[in-house]
């Protein structure tokens, strides 16, 4: 008997980043709300693997992960955090809008955080940027950043919290980056 093995998908690069970006964007979870546990993918493979365990008592306040086809500056696809009702389970996407962006620096380099609701959550739908979200969220999110990291001795310096116009220029700039990175020039396609 003969079975037809093709090829595997890979999140970060076969996954459209969505028909209406930057507005709606499509997002693949990494790391489920409550987690202790620092999924990552893994790059070659378009797995998910076990980075690490958190060395504090923090646990994710979101869903987090990526969104596919970007690349920024720390050569990596750029990150989002997903404010909705329930956590997701691992290499899951789904629909988001950005909200706001987390300008950061992790050891030195820039690490910006897109913060973005799910698009078909009933509870978190209706907002359309940072500045709706109640101040103890925002102070929550940037905490968590700030300490996450703190007991393995790593340095995270959390700068300004921008709106929703920031965020989905750091989208373009980071759909760009991608395209120029991994796109044949005759191939690709530029944002605006």
């Amino acid at each position: 008997m003969s079975f037809y093995r093709g090829t595997a998908s890979h999140p970060w690069h076969d996954l459209s980043p969505g028909a209406d970006a930057p507005d709606v964007l499509h997002a693949v979870i990494e790391i489920p709300r409550g987690s202790k546990v620092k999924y990552e993918l893994d790059k070659d493979t378009g797995l998910c693997y076990v980075d690490r365990i958190l060395y504090s008592s923090v646990v994710y306040p979101h869903n987090y992960g990526f969104i596919p086809k970007t690349l920024c500056e720390d050569a990596d696809p750029l990150d989002v955090l997903v404010l909705m009702q329930e956590p997701v389970v691992p290499m899951c996407f789904l629909r988001v809008k950005p909200i706001g962006v987390m300008q950061m620096l992790d050891q030195g380099e820039r690490d910006d955080k897109l913060i973005a609701v799910h698009s078909d959550d009933p509870e978190f739908k209706h907002y359309t940027d940072i500045s709706e979200l109640p101040p103890h969220r925002l102070a929550e999110i940037r905490r968590f950043f700030e300490d996450y990291k703190k007991n393995e001795h790593k340095e995270v310096q959390v700068d300004d919290i921008l709106g929703a116009p920031e965020a989905k220029q750091i989208v373009i700039d980071s759909l760009n980056m991608y395209q120029e990175h991994y796109v044949p020039k005759k191939l690709r396609t530029e944002w605006k």
